[in-house]
Parts: structure tokens; C-alpha cells; sequence
């Protein structure tokens, strides 16, 4: 496994899974990069928020398909309810 520091939320850090998908996809690692912690913590949250495992390996996919073509928070979601 890559050791490569990425970093995470303001309140949420970083899940592994995300992360390795990060990793495992340069363009959608480059805006992730670049957005602020706030945006980063919302994508954070909605992966982490679904309750089935299936549901947060379909939003892992989404994440990196929206974080790809340059969305830079999830649409659609009144967003973290932790800061």
C-alpha cells in the first residue's frame, strides 16, 4: 500500500478506503489537493454518511467521477452536520 500523505477534513480525517481511491486516481487527487479542508471535510462526510457499504463504495465512485470533472463539493447534500 502507497504511504503517501494525503490530507483530510477539518473535522473528518481522511477513511482509508477514500483515500486509496484518491491515490489510485491522479486528476480526482489533484483537485482534492487543491480544494479547501472545508471542502474537503463535506466530501468526507457524504462518503461516510451512507449506511450500507454498498452505498459508500457507489459514493467513493461518484466522488472521484465529480472530483474529476472539477466539482469541488458534493451537489445535492445539505452538506456536514459536524462543524
Amino acid at each position: 500500500m502507497n504511504k503517501k500523505e494525503i490530507v483530510g477534513g477539518v473535522v473528518h480525517k481522511l477513511p482509508p478506503d477514500l483515500r486509496d481511491a484518491l491515490i489510485s486516481t491522479p486528476a480526482a487527487l489533484k483537485l482534492w489537493n487543491d480544494i479547501t479542508p472545508l471542502a474537503r471535510n463535506e466530501w468526507i462526510c457524504w462518503v461516510t454518511s451512507g449506511k450500507k457499504i454498498e452505498t459508500r463504495g457507489i459514493r467513493i465512485e461518484k466522488a472521484l467521477s465529480k472530483l474529476k470533472g472539477g466539482m469541488r463539493r458534493p451537489c445535492c447534500w445539505a452538506g456536514c452536520i459536524h462543524r
